[in-house]
């Protein structure tokens, strides 16, 4: 397994995987556009074949915070190590673009946690509330969801 960077020929096997956890409130939604209009923040994970089988993205909300999102790993290959090494790549582009903290909203308690992340209080990031309340309500599961900051400088 290889993990890099994503390219054009990419959108739609990420948007596809991503989309695939969004019924169950896990990711949100995204569009190929969307993913074409953030193509430089998504990093993923390749099997031997070249396929796609994680990625994850970053989506700046200041010069110095940036959220984790997007993480998605095939079923098939859960349980590799692919989450941690997908928010281990998410977490160097962040430091290498400057950021000084990053955060996350998930239900994977472990997996951040195991990661370095601590719990935040989701208030601490205003803007990501702000986000929540535009989106359709029948998306996302929020109050269920915990909140994962991780201070990188």
């Amino acid at each position: 397994m290889q993990i890099g960077v994503a390219h054009e020929t990419d959108i739609q096997a990420v948007v596809d995987l991503n989309n695939r956890f969004a019924p169950q409130g896990l990711t949100l939604q995204r569009s190929p556009d969307f993913a074409y209009a953030h193509l430089h923040d998504y990093r993923v994970v390749r099997n031997a074949d070249g396929g796609i089988v994680g990625c994850v993205a970053l989506d700046e909300y200041s010069p110095s915070v940036v959220e984790l999102i997007s993480l998605a790993v095939s079923p098939d290959a859960q349980g590799l190590g692919h989450g941690k090494l997908l928010i281990a790549a998410a977490e160097q582009l962040a430091r290498t673009r400057g950021y000084m903290e990053l955060f996350a909203v998930s239900y994977s308690d472990d997996l951040f946690l195991a990661c370095g992340f601590d719990h935040s209080a989701l208030s601490r990031f205003p803007e990501k509330i702000a986000r929540y309340q535009s989106l359709d309500q029948s998306e996302i599961l929020v109050g269920e969801k915990h909140c994962f900051a991780k201070v990188l400088r």
